[in-house]
């Protein structure tokens, strides 16, 4: 975007339609917030189905900060929306939001990059509710969902897999991703896709204050502990950096994005779990709390973001 800020009607895009729901509404709220304080007239637009009349009938944005998360949002279908309504939009592309949300898709992609990857696969979820499809411990997860949603860790020496992935009730999906889980540290790098190609910004070292990172852990205040830059050997940490720009240009991604890894120092084992290209903006944060180790503070985060939108149709 070439216009100044307060020159824009910029349209937040918040709430939305996944599991995720609240998390982006959250996200949605702090970066409206940034918005203002830079002078932007800002529209809250609490996406739904109707989202392409919303946004082609009175409010006709400038540009569109995309701040939902999970399904819908986040996996290319509203990308697909503003791309049609012509409509710069901040955050990935279709294509790259597509394959960063499908884990078996994306993980394909990175491995032809020579990222690493865990191994494991897709499996349907009754055969995983029925038996350990692989040797314990493993990580079952579904395959096009963030945030840790309906995520479950199945501990060495586990006598029963978990039933809950059987359950009639279950909503994500019928096939799941299971995958060795990876003892040691969780690591998260932010990356902006800058004009001079993609910038990791630093390496974070997450501690879940109770067990596993799970959504709990992620967004609830004190529910884990962020230190950063993270102690690591400095081969290590120059290894996070780097497979991260270089998942994010893999995937084709475009204005900010998230790499998750975990680090096991008995094995000496990195590997990379998933890109995230809508990460949070919330006040537990990892994005915000990186951009501000590197001297960039919350609204001129966001202002980077809005300056970097683009419709590429």
């Amino acid at each position: 975007m070439s216009r100044a800020l307060d020159d824009l009607n910029v349209a937040v895009l918040m709430g939305g339609l996944s599991s995720e729901r609240e998390v982006s509404l959250s996200t949605g709220r702090e970066v409206a917030q940034a918005l203002e304080s830079l002078g932007c007239r800002v529209s809250r637009i609490d996406a739904g189905r109707d989202l392409a009349n919303v946004l082609s009938g009175l409010i006709r944005p400038d540009v569109a900060v995309n701040c939902l998360h999970g399904v819908w949002g986040e996996d290319g279908c509203v990308q697909g929306v503003l791309e049609t309504l012509a409509i710069p939009y901040t955050h990935s592309g279709v294509l790259a939001s597509a394959l960063a949300m499908d884990k078996d898709k994306g993980k394909a992609v990175l491995a032809a990059a020579g990222v690493p990857v865990p191994g494991g696969g897709l499996f349907d979820r009754h055969e995983v509710a029925a038996r350990h499809v692989i040797d314990p411990p493993y990580v079952i997860k579904p395959n096009a969902e963030g945030s840790s949603v309906g995520v479950f860790l199945v501990r060495e020496g586990a006598n029963r897999p978990v039933a809950e992935v059987g359950a009639d009730d279950w909503a994500y999906g019928e096939r799941v991703m299971v995958e060795p889980f990876i003892p040691g540290a969780e690591l998260a790098v932010a990356v902006l896709g800058e004009a001079a190609g993609p910038r990791a910004l630093t390496v974070t070292d997450i501690t879940p204050v109770k067990g596993f990172y799970d959504y709990e852990a992620k967004y609830a205040p004190g529910g884990s502990r962020h230190v950063l830059p993270a102690a690591l050997p400095a081969p290590v940490f120059e290894a996070c950096l780097r497979l991260a720009e270089r998942a994010h240009a893999a995937l084709g991604c475009r204005g900010v994005s998230r790499a998750d890894f975990r680090y096991d120092d008995v094995k000496d084992d990195l590997v990379l779990l998933e890109v995230n290209t809508q990460p949070g903006m919330t006040p537990t944060s990892l994005v915000p709390e990186q951009a501000a180790y590197v001297g960039m503070e919350f609204k001129e985060l966001v202002r980077w973001m809005v300056e970097d939108a683009s419709c590429p149709r």
